[in-house]
């Protein structure tokens, strides 16, 4: 089970994502086969990451920090999504589970899913 803090005095904006991100997590659960997406924007990059639930550990990452590209666009989340799907192949993982972690499908988001479907990524 997850638990999230929400604490009253954090914006409106982070305790809608928090409660939807606890609300997917439920739902949401990466195996080895198939590994969970993650991705997390903040206000100058993107992050996404593969992560096994099962044990608990992070089996590859990307970043715009990482590669150099600006994070705040959709061109720099294009690319951490090609480079996270280019990784995830190099390892022989080709399905995944996405979790947007409680941020709406729209813009950078959505740019960096379909950059890793593009590249060769299923989910």
């Amino acid at each position: 089970m997850i638990r999230i803090e929400i604490k009253k005095r954090s914006p409106l904006k982070l305790r809608k994502r928090l409660r939807n991100k606890a609300r997917l997590r439920k739902k949401i659960f990466g195996t080895e086969e198939r590994p969970r997406l993650v991705v997390f924007r903040s206000q100058k990059h993107i992050y996404a990451q593969l992560v096994n639930d099962m044990s608990g550990k992070v089996l590859v990452s990307s970043h715009t920090l990482k590669l150099g590209a600006e994070g705040s666009n959709r061109k720099g989340a294009e690319q951490a999504g090609q480079k996270i799907a280019e990784l995830a192949l190099n390892k022989n993982i080709k399905k995944v589970v996405f979790d947007r972690n409680g941020f709406i499908y729209h813009g950078r988001v959505q740019a960096l899913a379909d950059a890793a479907r593009k590249a060769g990524l299923v989910f």
